[in-house]
């Protein structure tokens, strides 16, 4: 008899952990940039779904997808974007930041359980952070009025629960806040425009 596999669906139609090789193709056959991996037991598994995938399945890409063939004259291009995925809402959330003209990533955090919102908020306090620290002097990009919003007034408005759960995300929540209270800093945030200029830089491409 053959033994039990559990399949983790990291990136595909319904995220999860899944116990048939059937049902996990299901949630994968002809999606785009699908991920998943099989585990031999559900321990592992759910491990797995809780982390990157990118710790099993090899190493995660350093341009995204859509980078366009030619940046629109508007953008500045010595600047630096931030963009946040969750799988769910809430669910697994990650961030990352990556720098407009060359396309690297800088910095790439997660997944974590969130909400998207909160992860575009942290993506911008750790982008700011980072950038004063380094003493580089560039704007940076997000596509989300509300982080932008949350940043201006530091203070994240979120309305998940504080949980068991979710108290480590939410240590990160108030570090974030605590360092923007607290430092001065003269990076311009500036909206990306996506209905103009198509996604931003740093979109994990799961659109």
């Amino acid at each position: 008899m053959a033994k039990q596999k559990f399949y983790v669906v990291w990136d595909g139609v319904n995220p999860g952990i899944y116990s048939t090789w059937n049902e996990c193709l299901l949630q994968t056959k002809g999606y785009e940039n699908a991920k998943y991996k099989s585990f031999d037991s559900k321990e592992e598994a759910e491990k797995a779904f809780a982390s990157s995938p990118y710790a099993y399945i090899g190493t995660k890409p350093s341009k995204p997808k859509n980078k366009p063939a030619a940046l629109p004259t508007a953008i500045i291009e010595n600047s630096l974007a931030v963009d946040a995925a969750c799988s769910g809402n809430p669910g697994p959330m990650e961030y990352r930041g990556v720098h407009v003209a060359s396309q690297q990533e800088i910095f790439h955090f997660g997944p974590m359980r969130g909400t998207n919102n909160i992860g575009e908020f942290l993506a911008l306090v750790h982008g700011l952070a980072l950038l004063k620290q380094k003493g580089f002097d560039m704007p940076i990009y997000s596509d989300s009025v509300n982080a932008i919003s949350w940043v201006k007034q530091k203070k994240c408005k979120t309305k998940l629960p504080r949980t068991s759960e979710t108290e480590e995300l939410f240590k990160l929540i108030e570090r974030a806040e605590i360092w923007l209270r607290e430092n001065k800093y003269t990076t311009p945030i500036l909206k990306w425009e996506t209905k103009i200029w198509g996604e931003i830089p740093a979109d994990f491409g799961r659109k």
